[in-house]
């Protein structure tokens, strides 16, 4: 076994992943409570009091809600990079320096064999970034909130065995949706969310012969559906020649309940 993980919770009410090598476990953030978080571990199987850490992509209350308290009880080293760390001042609660750890953007740390590289997308929060994970020549992929994925993105997060991708939303949808216009814009906007049919484009651009699993995150609540959100990607996935359920499969996931524990 390389790696195993869960999207523990992925939605614009909380998002958290867990990640496990044999000897190692994190969690990329911790946007819900630390009693629910709790929670969603336990219904893997799963200790918090065991965690070694947890990597945080921005300070948006839906990455970060739990993360002061789970730091505190558990005595958990917390990783950000510096602009990150100034923007979650304040919101958090007190963490002891000696857990805060800075992981700067684009850049690799390694972790009893599980090396972890950061790279950056557009969002419009101070310095967001997410993470690879690779370990026993396995690659996991985490990208969500990005207005788009750039070449540059592409390139580093081509061929992963598996990847959480964001499909944040339905165009039409959010378009007919009560939302303020204002809200429409930040979300349609290169620093907003990408949308199902973007989200397919760009996954053509990466998927590789190693590629096997996709999970769709950080589906809207209001504007998108499971269902809608797997046609529209596996649709621009074979308009695009690759279809879905030979090399590779679309996974649902859920802003309460866990994905299975799966090896990378």
């Amino acid at each position: 076994m390389s790696m195993r993980f869960s999207v523990l919770a992925s939605g614009s009410s909380g998002n958290a992943i867990y990640v496990e090598t044999a000897e190692k476990a994190f969690l990329v953030d911790a946007g819900l409570s630390c009693k629910q978080m709790g929670n969603l571990l336990e219904k893997i199987d799963r200790d918090p009091a065991k965690l070694d850490g947890i990597f945080v992509t921005h300070e948006h209350s839906d990455h970060i809600k739990g993360l002061g308290v789970m730091a505190r009880k558990y005595k958990l080293p917390i990783y950000a990079n510096e602009r990150t760390w100034k923007a979650m001042d304040g919101l958090t609660g007190e963490i002891a320096t000696e857990q805060k750890f800075v992981f700067g953007m684009e850049t690799v740390q390694s972790f009893a064999g599980l090396e972890v590289e950061s790279f950056g997308v557009s969002h419009d929060a101070a310095e967001p970034m997410f993470y690879i994970f690779r370990s026993g020549g396995k690659k996991l992929v985490i990208i969500t909130d990005t207005g788009y994925v750039s070449d540059r993105m592409k390139g580093m997060i081509a061929n992963a065995d598996m990847y959480v991708f964001e499909s944040n939303h339905d165009i039409q949808m959010l378009q007919m949706s009560r939302y303020p216009w204002s809200v429409k814009r930040r979300i349609l906007s290169d620093f907003g969310h990408v949308s199902n049919e973007d989200a397919a484009l760009a996954m053509s651009e990466v998927i590789g012969d190693a590629t096997k699993r996709i999970y769709l995150a950080h589906l809207s609540r209001d504007n998108n559906m499971k269902d809608l959100a797997r046609m529209s990607v596996q649709q621009t996935l074979e308009a695009q020649g690759m279809p879905v359920g030979l090399q590779f499969d679309l996974f649902d996931t859920d802003p309460s309940i866990p994905t299975e524990l799966t090896a990378v």
